[in-house]
């Protein structure tokens, strides 16, 4: 099956849960209220702006971009602990927000709300066969899990293409889509850390811009495409700062060890950010309703 010579190339559900599994109540701690582990989108003439406003500004740019307001059904691949979920049913008129995920302690989570119109599925993307169309999907950090590291970018853009193929046949006609990824900047797999890939999200590779501008040919048109990397280096800054204020809290959870961990992982990725050896792309795409076979 097509389904599952994908999810071999990408990063399985035990690498997934693996980072997860260290536990909600450490999440807790230095994440915001609405639980969201991805950029936040800050305005840069408030230096005193809350977390928790910068990424609700993220999940409303996405919202926007896929024209998600007030729509039917909306579909978040891989939601996280459901932040985006809750928005889109709370604040934009959703009428069922569909999540995917593929850790046990992100549906645990999810399924405590008191929400009937949100729904959750401990899913692969690959697997994923809606008994009726979305008006919009949006996806948000997600994509960097898709593809394993040490394939060839052939292999990658199969995958990607897979993904965008599945959205597409997803997708209400006109249907929009909205994507958040980190990406290779100035830099190649080697030249980043391998403490990251192999002790934070192993079995995970980043995407270049132009394996995902290939995998879309005659799929979408790219709408709008922006790199906020500088959006990171100030998240990543404020999670490590919430870190360290909990730290003993941490440390009771956890252990000394995966604190310290945590805390080095942080502080690496601010640099990679800084320095434009990752970038960080939010790009909204509009169905190709009629797409040429090349």
């Amino acid at each position: 099956m097509i389904s599952t010579r994908v999810q071999e190339l990408g990063a399985s559900p035990e690498a997934i849960e693996q980072h997860y599994d260290v536990g909600n109540d450490f999440y807790r701690l230095w994440l915001d209220s609405t639980m969201t582990y991805t950029c936040a989108s800050w305005n840069e003439a408030d230096e005193n702006e809350s977390l928790e406003t910068a990424q609700l500004r993220k999940i409303d740019f996405h919202v926007k971009q896929a024209k998600a307001q007030a729509a039917k059904r909306v579909l978040d691949v891989g939601c996280g602990w459901g932040g985006a979920l809750r928005r889109l049913v709370e604040a934009h008129g959703v009428k069922e927000a569909v999540g995917l995920t593929l850790s046990k302690s992100q549906v645990d989570w999810i399924s405590k709300f008191d929400r009937s119109h949100i729904k959750v599925i401990l899913e692969s993307w690959a697997d994923h066969s809606p008994e009726d169309p979305y008006d919009a999907i949006i996806s948000i950090e997600a994509f960097e899990a898709f593809a394993k590291s040490g394939l060839s970018s052939q292999q990658k853009v199969y995958v990607y293409r897979t993904f965008f193929e599945n959205c597409h046949r997803w997708l209400k006609p006109d249907g929009r889509m909205s994507l958040q990824t980190i990406a290779y900047g100035n830099s190649r797999p080697q030249d980043l850390d391998d403490f990251i890939a192999n002790d934070i999200f192993p079995e995970s590779d980043l995407p270049r811009l132009a394996e995902i501008v290939e995998a879309i040919e005659c799929l979408f048109e790219i709408v709008i495409l922006q790199n906020d990397r500088h959006d990171y280096v100030r998240t990543l800054k404020k999670w490590r700062s919430r870190l360290r204020k909990n730290r003993e809290a941490a440390i009771d959870l956890v252990g000394e060890e995966e604190v310290i961990k945590f805390e080095r992982y942080l502080r690496l990725s601010a640099y990679i950010f800084e320095s434009g050896n990752c970038d960080l792309y939010r790009i909204a795409f509009r169905r190709i309703d009629n797409p040429r076979q090349f």
